[in-house]
């Protein structure tokens, strides 16, 4: 059991497992709002011997000192890798404390929200239209720029649809080749493709001024990542040639916020597509299976 347990910012844990938390911990205390910075970050923890929190607070090493008695850090959102995340993992480690993150908890909205978006910009239901007439989903080429999970998801939605996908990632991925996805390398993959999703993990800046030349024009970008993948003036660059759309959702913008006034072309969803009843409950189960683990020594 943990003497004090704080969720430091909404990590969109239900209720259910806001209970387990307290059944778990002494103490608990929930912030449902976002710390405006650091000094922030270490009032709320520095007390704490555990604590949860999503992708959208960064618990940097100076955070990380100034908490004496943590113990354990549960991320309640995806971990790829050190470089990728908002915890800074290396710092936690030289105090011997325990890092978790989760997977796979959010796929289903996020590749719904893929097939809708494009469905909605190839048609012009809501007024901005790819071409000067309505276009199916059959026949599209795409391009998946990352093939984890979420990735496979998405591809395999727009394959049943009729697309023709290919895909680039720095590994083959023999379970996407057994579904008929070609591994293309990204100098070929981008011209090629009419629709590039991109799937990567946070961080992860794959497209440059060279990549946007090779993509070209008359092209449909989607970004279902957390964050950027690109460079932000090469995108622009592209964005103000003709023809050329940016889609994303909540979590996608994150970074570039007030960056696309002007950019009639930049299609914007307020909402996570990853945040629905079956999502907040894959993500509350896991997030509490890896505390459950932690203190069973697993």
């Amino acid at each position: 059991m943990f003497q004090k347990t704080v969720v430091v910012d909404f990590t969109g844990m239900n209720d259910w497992a806001k209970d387990q938390l307290r059944a778990l911990s002494r103490e608990v205390v929930f912030y449902d709002d976002f710390p405006k910075d650091t000094a922030e970050v270490i009032r709320r923890i520095q007390d704490a011997d555990c604590i949860m929190v999503s992708y959208n607070t960064l618990i940097p090493r100076e955070a990380i000192e100034a908490a004496p008695n943590l113990r354990y850090i549960g991320m309640c959102c995806t971990l790829y890798n050190e470089k990728s995340a908002n915890v800074d993992i290396a710092a936690a480690r030289e105090r011997g404390i325990v890092v978790t993150g989760i997977r796979d908890y959010g796929d289903v909205g996020v590749y719904e929200f893929a097939v809708a978006s494009l469905v909605d910009l190839l048609h012009g239901f809501h007024g901005k239209q790819w071409r000067e007439r309505p276009y199916e989903l059959g026949g599209i080429k795409v391009a998946m720029l990352g093939m984890g999970t979420t990735g496979q998801l998405v591809a395999k939605a727009l394959q049943f649809f009729g697309c023709s996908v290919r895909y680039y990632s720095r590994h083959p991925k023999p379970e996407a080749e057994a579904e008929g996805f070609s591994l293309c390398p990204l100098e070929e993959i981008l011209p090629w493709a009419e629709v590039v999703v991109t799937q990567l993990p946070k961080k992860t800046a794959l497209l440059g001024r060279r990549e946007f030349q090779l993509l070209g024009d008359g092209k449909i970008l989607l970004n279902m990542s957390i964050g950027p993948t690109f460079d932000l003036d090469a995108i622009k660059e592209w964005l103000r040639r003709p023809g050329n759309f940016y889609i994303c959702e909540d979590v996608g913008i994150l970074g570039t916020e007030g960056e696309w006034d002007g950019f009639d072309n930049v299609i914007y969803s307020p909402v996570c597509a990853g945040s629905s009843v079956q999502c907040t409950q894959r993500l509350s189960e896991k997030s509490i299976q890896n505390l459950l683990d932690f203190i069973k020594g697993k």
